[in-house]
């Protein structure tokens, strides 16, 4: 059987959904995706993370176009910073080097990331697996064909969003075994619309923003939906 998989941060914790809907969680991406492929070969990854890091003071156009796409869910996507940034030791170095940069500081959203972004960078560039960017808010906006009203966080987008994985053909055990115990149900939810995206992109059915891509950092800078 082929396998897919999506990947999604969850607190410590990377949490994956496969196409079988098997479930992984793990504190490192590469611990994660070994646990996966030794159950099966994965022949696409879909991670929530950015991929492709900004070099100079230009935004990535991925950011932009992605916030295009989910509509009043904007906020949901943010900007990625360039990489002289995340390689501030702190989060006042880290603003400082940004505002000269951009002329803008960075959130702490973004800051937060920071350990996965340089995690999946390294993960990417080992050309072991085959790791493909994604953001859940675009991928559920594409699932559903219209901007999605509430946020994941609340009662009435988590199942605005379990619905569409279903009416998708992806229903979600009840059960998840350790991985439901560390992810909460919005991790568990995103990871598997990554899923969904991961298949996508194996069948080339995915939307690409930008398409073609941009390469930043000898990266492509692309998400895919």
């Amino acid at each position: 059987m082929t396998r897919v998989l999506g990947v999604d941060g969850a607190g410590r914790y990377w949490v994956a959904v496969a196409s079988d809907m098997r479930a992984y969680a793990d504190l490192t991406l590469t611990g994660l995706l070994a646990a996966a492929s030794a159950e099966g070969p994965v022949e696409v990854i879909g991670v929530d993370i950015p991929i492709g890091l900004p070099v100079s003071n230009e935004p990535r156009l991925a950011d932009r176009l992605a916030r295009q796409a989910v509509g009043p869910r904007w906020r949901s996507v943010f900007v990625t910073p360039p990489r002289r940034v995340l390689d501030a030791e702190t989060y006042d170095a880290a603003g400082q080097v940004a505002r000269r940069m951009t002329g803008k500081g960075i959130s702490r959203q973004a800051w937060a990331l920071k350990q996965r972004i340089l995690e999946a960078d390294l993960t990417v560039r080992s050309g072991t697996w085959r790791v493909v960017e994604v953001h859940p808010e675009v991928s559920f906006v594409t699932m559903a064909g219209r901007y999605l009203p509430a946020p994941k966080s609340t009662w009435a987008g988590l199942e605005d969003r379990r619905r569409l994985l279903e009416t998708a053909g992806i229903s979600l055990p009840a059960d998840l075994g350790p991985p439901g115990f560390v992810a909460g149900a919005d991790d568990v939810l995103d990871a598997a619309v990554a899923c969904w995206t991961a298949g996508r992109v194996l069948t080339g059915a995915a939307q690409r923003y930008p398409d073609p891509p941009q390469i930043l950092d000898g990266m492509v800078a692309c998400i895919h939906a």
